[in-house]
């Protein structure tokens, strides 16, 4: 039996499977894993932005968060003196500066829709 598979090419097969094995390896430790990792950051950064932390969108704008809407996934950022923008919190790209924690009984009610 071992005849009939060298006969046929049973250990080329493994001998040829292994570099497509290798290159795949590399492939995973050096970018798919990577890429989870930071996409799990963001993901926790993005989780965790607060009242008072500056932003920075995916855009470029800069602002400070003055509102956060759990239910909805936005936040409402102050981009200018008096000018405030609803923001979907996925495309925050950075959190600059986290701001101070807010006091328990401080904390604005979310508006209504």
């Amino acid at each position: 039996m071992p005849a009939v598979l060298a006969q046929l090419g049973g250990d080329s097969l493994l001998i040829n499977l292994a570099p497509l094995i290798f290159i795949f390896a590399i492939m995973y430790f050096l970018i798919i894993r990577p890429q989870q990792q930071r996409a799990a950051q963001h993901r926790k950064m993005v989780s965790e932005v607060r009242r008072g932390d500056t932003v920075v969108t995916s855009g470029g704008v800069i602002g400070k968060v003055t509102r956060v809407f759990d239910e909805s996934n936005e936040i409402q950022v102050e981009i200018a003196e008096g000018v405030r923008v609803r923001v979907i919190r996925s495309t925050l790209s950075d959190v600059r500066s986290k701001g101070e924690p807010v006091p328990a009984g401080t904390e604005a009610s979310p508006a209504g829709k």
